[in-house]
């Protein structure tokens, strides 16, 4: 009985941090959504700094400060070598991704999200952390045919936001492979609050040139009507968001994040529906299927994948008990041999 009790706490903690990311998620994805879209206020890398600059502002209080967390104490060269590429690609897809609010519904961009498992793992690929093999690279397929059927049925697609989306999607991927390979890989595995004080402000000083390049002139020329409260509200719930994202990994795992994420999509294509009055057509729910069924394939594989790893674990101290014993009875055994001799 007190087995059952600890497994069905463990199973409603578990969705309660999948619930709770959810919820922070939909609501941060329709407030960009309306904040650029509706409330005029159409400037996407404007936006995006204010949330770097305020992330930044609470990762310093929290570590500098208040000393909540201790700094990995980086050198001005590692943070040049491993933090400053990883900024550099997240302003780009945070840039790239906030821009086609402006062009595609949030049904239809959550839709082409379906790719990042495939852009991820080519990404693995090139950069050599993940090994090539069809199997793989044939799921990858199946959701790019997803994809593209939900284009075609698209009522309202604009080239200029696909191609910003789909983008955003490959520096996304690449930064995700950089974090490995960078950070992870040199023990330098953050958690949120060491990733707001190092990564935001690489990622603000990637954001200044578009910025200056893009949007400034028309930013300062014709100034946007701009409400404290909602941009405090805003940045609040992209600073929740990424806490949320920390607390589902790290409660349960990355993989329960990628299905529940599927469960997400479906909420917002339903909530863009009635709330933006998007059009979803049958083609694109059609397409979204065969996407779902690849992502589906591919968490399968995943799944698969850690449990082949935990048994190879498992085997591993017991493989070296039974050479252990082996060796210390031949020991013996010599011992024995020479006694007698």
């Amino acid at each position: 009985m007190a087995l059952d009790g600890a497994v069905l706490q463990a199973v409603l903690k578990a969705y309660t941090f999948v619930l709770l990311w959810m919820s922070v998620s939909i609501s941060v994805i329709l407030f960009n959504k309306w904040l650029l879209a509706y409330s005029g206020f159409p400037f996407p890398i404007a936006l995006t700094m204010w949330h770097m600059t305020f992330c930044s502002t609470i990762g310093f209080i929290c570590i500098r400060v208040l000393k909540l967390v201790k700094s990995h104490n980086m050198s001005p060269k590692d943070y040049l070598q491993r933090v400053m590429p990883i900024g550099i690609l997240y302003a780009a897809s945070l840039w790239l991704s906030n821009s086609a609010y402006l062009y595609l519904s949030v049904s239809f961009i959550q839709m082409t999200k379906s790719l990042m498992p495939g852009l991820v793992y080519a990404c693995g690929v090139a950069l050599g952390t993940e090994q090539y093999q069809w199997s793989s690279a044939a799921n990858m397929l199946l959701i790019a045919f997803g994809v593209v059927v939900c284009a075609l049925g698209e009522a309202n697609l604009v080239m200029k936001g696909l191609a910003q989306q789909l983008i955003a999607l490959l520096f996304e991927a690449a930064r995700l492979t950089l974090v490995q390979i960078l950070m992870n890989s040199k023990g330098l595995a953050m958690n949120p609050l060491q990733s707001l004080y190092y990564v935001s402000p690489a990622c603000l000083m990637g954001l200044a040139l578009p910025f200056v390049l893009v949007e400034a002139q028309t930013f300062f020329t014709n100034p946007p009507v701009i409400y404290p409260s909602v941009f405090i509200a805003n940045a609040l719930a992209a600073f929740a968001l990424n806490l949320a994202v920390f607390l589902l990994i790290g409660k349960t795992s990355a993989l329960t994040m990628n299905i529940a994420g599927v469960i997400k999509d479906w909420m917002l294509i339903f909530f863009s529906f009635y709330l933006f009055h998007a059009p979803v057509t049958r083609l694109n729910l059609f397409g979204y299927a065969f996407c779902c069924t690849g992502v589906g394939i591919y968490n399968y594989q995943k799944l698969q994948l850690l449990r082949k790893k935990a048994l190879q674990k498992t085997k591993e101290p017991a493989a070296m008990a039974d050479q252990e014993a082996a060796t210390t009875n031949g020991n013996q055994n010599g011992k024995t041999q020479a006694s007698k001799d």
